[in-house]
């Protein structure tokens, strides 16, 4: 890789480094005022009275993500790893709205998918300590899955079996004039909502949605004993490398590491 692009590669990618720090702090600022613009665009007096504004710094902004985009992908070498990677399509679908409003019309919508863009407050603020906690987390999840799944069919098959039967109580006197209704009204006073707009009237139906709420606050905490659970069985090390590697764009290295674990190429120092 020459010269050139590496270092531009280590200011766009690293934010280890001081001129890296000071790119991405400053491309955080505008993706920041985006953000902000796209949410004052969504109040009428704001846009009747500032809408010519409005669209000059959007061009703007979109001019700044476009460069950056070209950047990140003539900085590595391998593009489609970027390109293809969940940040590069959050990177271009930040820059398309502008493009897709002024071709086609209509695409206001779009400009909210820059609020991703803030995901790399992660980057930018370099909290690596809690790079390892977050893949410990997932790694809990993912092992809870299964559990999880099948406590929620069981969640499922009580909601309807008590709907049912809430139905066959009540029936449309008391508001519950069909079993998706009233699988509706379970679902909302298991998961202790109660939106209030459906309510019991009888004796039986109030016992048993007094049996039902009180169940809810049981079901609320079985999951999270459950990934608890695994979390505390988690082991994975917290890594805090942050390095991006030049050629193939892989960000998961070991502490310390010298070479990308990927391809084994020779990572910015």
């Amino acid at each position: 890789m020459p010269q050139w692009k590496r270092q531009l590669h280590e200011v766009i990618y690293e934010a280890d480094t001081p001129l890296g720090k000071i790119f991405d702090i400053g491309l955080l600022i505008v993706i920041i005022i985006s953000v902000a613009l796209v949410m004052m665009e969504s109040v009428d007096t704001l846009l009747d009275k500032y809408a010519r504004e409005f669209y000059i710094a959007e061009w703007i902004i979109t001019i700044i993500f476009t460069i950056e985009y070209i950047l990140r992908i003539i900085s590595i070498n391998k593009p489609k790893r970027y390109i293809f990677s969940f940040y590069g399509i959050v990177d271009l679908l930040s820059t398309l709205p502008s493009y897709i409003g002024f071709i086609f019309g209509g695409a206001n919508l779009l400009f909210a998918i820059r609020a991703l863009r803030l995901l790399r407050v992660f980057r930018v603020l370099k909290i690596t300590r809690y790079i390892g906690e977050s893949r410990r987390l997932m790694l809990a999840l993912r092992n809870s899955r299964a559990k999880i799944l099948v406590f929620l069919f069981a969640v499922v098959i009580i909601c309807i079996i008590a709907g049912t039967l809430m139905h066959l109580i009540e029936g449309e006197t008391g508001g519950f004039d069909n079993i998706p209704l009233s699988i509706y009204w379970c679902i909302v006073t298991l998961t202790t909502v109660g939106f209030g707009d459906i309510a019991p009237v009888t004796p039986l139906g109030r016992f048993i949605a007094s049996f039902i709420m009180i169940t809810g606050y049981g079901i609320i905490a079985v999951p999270t004993g459950i990934v608890t659970s695994e979390y505390g069985r988690a082991t994975d090390k917290p890594i805090r490398n942050t390095q991006v590697c030049p050629n193939c764009n892989e960000t998961r290295h070991l502490d310390n590491a010298q070479f990308c674990h990927r391809c084994g190429y020779l990572l910015n120092e």
